[in-house]
């Protein structure tokens, strides 16, 4: 059987709010958390860049917040 569905990916983002794409089935890295999404690579990239808005790390953020 030949499976030719594409690649499924998850959202993930560590603790300092920036965001990557981790292969689905793949246990996530220490440090990031799955965000809920999970689609092709096109799919996953489109969220990001949706909620990805701010690419300073969150604690330069706050840094500069406070």
């Amino acid at each position: 059987m030949n499976d030719t569905s594409p690649q499924q990916y998850l959202v993930v983002a560590n603790d300092e709010e920036q965001y990557s794409l981790w292969e689905a089935g793949r246990a996530v890295p220490l440090g990031w958390h799955d965000q809920g999404v999970r689609g092709t690579k096109e799919e996953c990239l489109a969220h990001i860049e949706r909620v990805w808005t701010d690419m300073r790390p969150l604690s330069l953020r706050v840094s500069m917040a406070g």
